[in-house]
């Protein structure tokens, strides 16, 4: 039995959709986790700093004495997991590659949508990973930059928000899709719009996907905490917005408070 808590981080308050996951899926385990909500958003930095960034929370996650990592953001997952996995001796559970292992067991004709962040679809990593699990798979990626505004605003099923996502997924539909990776882990708070308006097209979460497949790691490598029931968990922030409660009223279904925390530090 390891009843460390895991310790979950995004550039903002999307990974919440993943900390609702992971509670849900694993109710015996603690979590500890951090949106970086001073620096927000991640889509449009440059790989350095992302990763730069990246390292901070790493380095303050670990002083919380965390078993594994969960990046719960599509940006630092697909641009940064392979450095952060060299450098720091601790396993790390990313977004990409378990959403990609749902959607080829989903895809029916193999055309394969995916929408994330400007730095997410710039880094190819999606494609890459698609075309080695689904042979003679064809991927049409689009980013979708206002979809995290839109979400960290609590924007979730608005006009504007609709409005939005049609300007944006029509291109995709127009390619025939049968599935769509959301890449981001803000966009299944606009799960609802995005359905509205693909229809019958497959939706890929990657925020279920991780879940999945860190509640499976704990139990391959023994790190399940076999005990009793999670009593609480932690939430910290690099600046106190009311953005933070809102998104965990969404995606949480209750309030939770947020500690501040000087990411610069680390």
């Amino acid at each position: 039995m390891d009843a460390r808590p895991i310790g979950i981080f995004d550039s903002g308050v999307g990974g919440l959709t993943v900390a609702s996951e992971v509670i849900k899926a694993l109710p015996n385990e603690s979590v500890v986790y951090f949106g970086d909500t001073a620096r927000v958003p991640y889509g449009s930095k440059s790989v350095e700093i992302i990763t730069k960034f990246s390292r901070q929370i790493v380095r303050f996650l670990l002083s919380k004495d965390v078993k594994v990592i969960v990046i719960a953001c599509g940006t630092a997952s697909s641009n940064s997991y392979t450095i952060l996995a060299q450098e720091f001796d601790i396993p790390f559970i990313e977004i990409t590659s378990p959403g990609v292992d749902d959607c080829a067991h989903v895809t029916r004709n193999k055309i394969v949508g995916v929408i994330g962040t400007e730095a997410t679809i710039r880094s190819g990593l999606y494609e890459t990973l698609l075309k080695n699990a689904i042979e003679g798979a064809q991927i049409y990626s689009k980013a979708c930059p206002l979809f995290v505004p839109l979400a960290e605003e609590g924007w979730t099923q608005n006009t504007v928000t609709r409005l939005t996502a049609e300007i944006y997924l029509q291109e995709l539909l127009d390619k025939e899709i049968d599935s769509l990776i959301l890449g981001c882990t803000h966009y299944p708070l606009l799960l609802n719009c995005i359905r509205d308006i693909v229809g019958s097209v497959r939706i890929i979460n990657a925020a279920e996907s991780t879940a999945r497949k860190l509640k499976q790691f704990l139990r391959e490598n023994a790190l399940e905490n076999t005990g009793s029931p999670a009593k609480s968990h932690a939430f910290y922030v690099s600046d106190n917005t009311n953005k933070f409660n809102r998104i965990c009223r969404l995606a949480l279904r209750q309030e939770h408070e947020a500690i501040k925390v000087d990411i610069e530090k680390y």
